[in-house]
């Protein structure tokens, strides 16, 4: 499914957009969870930042 978001981003106005993944550790359980996004280009470092 993961192909098919990434094939939709790269024609026409979606190319002003990117998916990024983001690696998270629980403070709970210590287990690692992932947050997908899909954000425009210039806000990808800020959404590395929160």
């Amino acid at each position: 499914m993961a192909k098919k978001a990434v094939a939709s981003l790269q024609k026409g106005a979606g190319k002003g957009y990117a998916k990024v993944i983001k690696m998270t550790k629980s403070s709970k359980s210590g287990a690692y969870t992932f947050q997908e996004g899909i954000v425009p280009n210039e806000m990808v470092k800020d959404y590395f930042k929160k």
